[in-house]
């Protein structure tokens, strides 16, 4: 059975609660929107939250609050619009659909974002359809971008394209490898291995950089996060013959001595007045996860999870 409540969350008074008998998430409707909770039912959020800034409602200035937001690549002046306002909520029943006003003033360009939410009846499965919306008289060109915060203590994993050696059918390259000018891959936060990519959150980190970024052209369509025997799954459709932002990227991974973001972006778009583009993430919970160290444990606890979203 899936429930739909709205209750008061951290000093929030309109957050919508989303069950089922074994996941639950909150969605704030007085800011964002924001999903900033999902957990197994009373269990540990498995996102990260800012704690000075629970209940926090309007003004100018931008918060992230945590959780899971809608963002528009390229990462500019207008990307960090302080949505701060309340959104329009329709509830429905599986989910509920959440609207947020116009990006109509500086440095808004017109855009408007809404998140279309939709629980699972059984297990823990996601659906997150995120719509944005060209309302200016010009048009515009952007990229979907969902980033996820984390909680710390945890790591990313992304796995690189099949591998195979080099012959008449293996000329071509295969994926971009996403550098910005923070990344340092001598930093002991990364893992490049055969197969896969990892990013270790760290509080203190030894490297000289205290943020880490890369991304990459990922056709497997998913990245997990673990952290204390917990996996946060989500997975992102590969859109054949479609421009991905960041020189091809469609996943990317951020950390700082904070949090971790596991982040998706759908293709770039140019948008007309009034035209919509759509960008869906699938996620789900899996608990009981073995301690991760090595790509060979990668291949024997994560591989069986993500064989279990089967076609989504």
């Amino acid at each position: 059975m899936i429930r739909v409540e709205k209750r008061e969350y951290r000093g929030w008074t309109n957050a919508y609660w989303l069950s089922n008998d074994t996941v639950e998430l909150v969605v704030l409707a007085d800011v964002g929107p924001r999903v900033v909770r999902y957990a197994f039912r009373s269990g540990e959020n498995q996102f990260h939250e800012f704690s000075d800034q629970a209940g926090q409602c309007g003004g100018t200035e931008f918060r992230l609050y945590g959780g899971h937001r809608l963002w528009a690549w390229p990462e500019v002046e207008r990307t960090y619009f302080p949505d701060n306002q309340p959104v329009e909520v329709v509830v429905a029943s599986a989910g509920a659909t959440f609207t947020a006003p116009a990006e109509a003033t500086p440095p808004g360009s017109s855009l408007q974002k809404t998140m279309s939410i939709k629980l699972s009846e059984k297990g823990t499965h996601v659906q997150i359809v995120h719509s944005i919306s060209n309302l200016s008289p010009i048009a515009i060109q952007f990229a979907p971008w969902t980033p996820t915060i984390m909680r710390p203590g945890g790591r990313a994993i992304l796995p690189f394209p099949p591998r195979a050696a080099m012959d008449k059918d293996h000329f071509q390259s295969v994926s971009a490898l996403g550098l910005w000018s923070f990344t340092d891959f001598t930093d002991s936060r990364w893992m490049l291995g055969q197969e896969f990519v990892q990013l270790i959150q760290q509080e203190t980190p030894a490297g000289r950089f205290p943020e880490q970024m890369s991304g990459l052209f990922n056709p497997s369509e998913w990245g997990v996060y673990v952290r204390s025997a917990c996996a946060f799954l989500k997975r992102a459709r590969v859109l054949t013959g479609s421009h991905y932002p960041d020189f091809g990227c469609n996943f990317e991974i951020f950390t700082n001595p904070e949090f971790l973001e596991l982040e998706t972006l759908g293709p770039v778009v140019t948008l007309q007045n009034s035209e919509i583009t759509h960008h869906t993430e699938h996620w789900w919970l899996f608990d009981g996860v073995p301690s991760i160290t090595t790509e060979e444990t990668i291949r024997s606890a994560i591989l069986p999870l993500v064989a279990k979203t089967g076609k989504y």
